[in-house]
């Protein structure tokens, strides 16, 4: 809907009240036509929060107005003020407001879609893309003059995503946002830097509570994740110069590692990055919720490969060391669960228990484990992209699944994601496109030739074919 509310007479005959009930559709109509003279419509007058999120979309009003163009950042401020504001059925109310009184002017768009194509021309093409562009995409943007307006766009989105699932009519307010952000966010944008012990505090604690791949336990923990053999990097923002939009952390090793416990041990002995041939990347963190499908990662990798290649020329192997946190959502699919061993149906549903104590995979599953999980890399799809989303992360940025590993990760959360299977992805940037390029035209996913023998290993157990979804 537009901004400008409908004809007061489209309103009253919407609102026709019947003969059986007229007592109270008088009372709906005289409330419909109220809410078209005040240009406000679909929230009902009672509704809690109803006249503060009125008062903010107000505010929205004039930012908006030829007032907010001369006025623009001491009104951006108090715009955003009265929104930071909002709690509860007040911030609901204000996002439905938002939808309703900021949307396109569908008239308006019929009739510019109608000229041009009576006469097709730069000029009605150009009015054509004026009458589609959401005026919430504009309010945004003179939102964003206030100095804190790009932080309270990107909480404004997180607040917004929590809600999309339960009141999809939001979505039009995702696809501004997003399409905004893409803009703002671009790689030309973007700092990177290495973030050490000598960054400020309010930095570093920022990487012990955004930390979700390997939380980081305390600040002798996040110490040893920033000493010598260690190095961590992270995307920021000129707005947001106190706030990684993610960081990567890369331990320096001899050789490619297969086990994360020993990069994670806070005690464990420093080694000399000068004599590290390895660089391998064991943890990547989104910071930021209202930025998520704002993509980063791609862009981090293959830089901090470069960086690190520039610092440590004798470091040749740049891979990952990722866990499968689709592996056992998988495993216990329809499809998959009729095929597993009975004493893999054991085991995980000992670690489906409450009050279960997560232990060491029994090896005698080790042949059926790795093979079922070199086949859930391979072929599990949802829809036609990998099932697992960190290897939809790798493969997209032109890695080649090169090595899984065993008992890889034994903490909790290993156990019950993956059976404490973790998976090396490298990159070599000779092939980093050519990968890249194979998967994104033709879903080929590039795997080594390791890989691909542990995916068709005959079962020992018996001659059960593979899951039929990871065919």
């Amino acid at each position: 809907m537009s901004v400008a509310s409908k004809p007061l007479r489209d309103t009253a005959r919407a609102a026709q009240p019947s003969a059986r009930d007229s007592a109270q559709a008088t009372g709906r109509l005289l409330g419909r036509v109220l809410a078209s003279l005040t240009g406000h419509r679909g929230v009902p007058e009672s509704r809690p929060g109803i006249a503060q999120a009125r008062r903010t979309i107000e505010l929205c009003r004039a930012l908006l107005s030829e007032r907010g163009e001369v006025s623009g950042t001491r009104l951006a401020i108090r715009t955003l003020a009265s929104y930071q504001a909002l709690r509860g059925q007040a911030l609901e109310v204000f996002l439905d407001l938002l939808v309703e009184e900021f949307s396109p002017d569908r008239e308006q768009v019929a009739r510019a879609i109608a000229a041009y194509q009576d006469r097709p021309s730069a000029a009605t093409l150009a009015a054509l893309q004026t009458a589609i562009e959401s005026p919430c995409q504009e309010l945004f943007r003179r939102l964003n003059l206030a100095p804190t307006g790009t932080r309270a766009l990107i909480d404004l989105r997180r607040q917004l995503l929590q809600t999309l699932s339960a009141n999809p009519s939001r979505a039009p307010l995702d696809r501004d946002l997003t399409h905004l952000f893409r803009s703002w966010f671009n790689r030309g944008f973007l700092v990177l830097r290495r973030v050490d012990w000598q960054c400020p505090a309010a930095i570093l604690e920022k990487l012990i509570e955004y930390e979700r791949v390997h939380q980081i336990q305390d600040w002798r923990d996040l110490r040893r994740r920033l000493q010598d053999d260690r190095r961590c990097y992270a995307f920021f923002h000129p707005a947001l110069p106190d706030e990684p939009l993610i960081f990567v952390e890369v331990a320096l090793t001899r050789g490619m590692s297969g086990n994360v416990d020993p990069l994670l041990a806070a005690d464990a002995p420093v080694g000399k990055a000068a004599q590290a041939n390895s660089a391998i990347f064991y943890s990547i963190t989104n910071c930021q919720v209202g930025l998520s499908g704002i993509s980063f990662g791609n862009f981090l990798i293959k830089q901090v490969v470069e960086e690190l290649g520039r610092e440590l020329p004798r470091i040749r192997t740049f891979a990952s060391l990722s866990p499968m946190p689709g592996f056992c959502v998988w495993l216990r699919s329809e499809k998959v669960w009729a095929s597993l061993s009975a004493e893999l149906r054991k085991q995980l549903q000992r670690l489906d228990a409450p009050d279960s104590t997560s232990g060491p995979v029994p090896a005698a599953l080790k042949p059926e484990v790795m093979r079922l999980g070199a086949n859930y890399l391979l072929f599990a799809k949802r829809n036609r992209a990998p099932f697992d989303p960190v290897a939809r992360f790798h493969l997209t940025n032109g890695a080649r699944a090169e090595r899984l590993n065993w008992m890889a990760d034994t903490s909790d959360a290993g156990l019950r994601q993956s059976l404490g299977l973790m998976v090396n992805y490298v990159y070599e940037l000779a092939d980093v496109e050519q990968n890249h390029e194979a998967f994104a035209r033709r879903d080929e996913i590039i795997a080594s030739r390791e890989l691909r023998r542990q995916a068709a290993a005959v079962p020992a157990r018996s001659s059960t074919p593979p899951p039929s979804s990871a065919r």
